[in-house]
C-alpha cells in the first residue's frame, strides 16, 4: 500500500461520512434555529424546549433516509472490501 493509496481510501471514507451526516445535522440545526427564534421573539429562555423537537427530527431524519444512509455505506465497504486483494 502507498501513502497515496491509503490517503484516497481516508479521503473517501471521510467524504462519505460528511455525506452521510449533513442531512441529519442540517434538519437539527434548522429546527434549533426556529426554535431560538420563536423563544426569542416570546422571551421564553428555557434550555430544554428545544430538545424534544430537535430529537423528534433527527429520528424522522434517521427513518426517512436510513435505507439511502445504509446503501451508500454499504457501497463504501463493499467497495473496500473488494479492491483489498488488489492492495495487498
Amino acid at each position: 500500500m502507498t501513502e497515496g493509496l491509503v490517503l484516497r481510501i481516508v479521503q473517501q471514507g471521510v467524504w462519505v461520512t460528511l455525506l452521510l451526516i449533513t442531512p441529519v445535522l442540517g434538519a437539527a440545526l434548522v429546527v434549533g434555529l426556529l426554535i431560538s427564534l420563536l423563544q426569542a421573539m416570546t422571551q421564553i429562555n428555557d434550555q430544554t424546549i428545544s430538545f424534544l423537537p430537535k430529537l423528534v427530527v433527527v429520528v424522522l431524519a434517521l427513518v426517512v433516509l436510513g435505507s439511502w444512509m445504509l446503501s451508500t455505506l454499504l457501497d463504501y465497504m463493499r467497495y473496500l472490501w473488494t479492491s483489498l486483494p488488489g492492495w495487498i
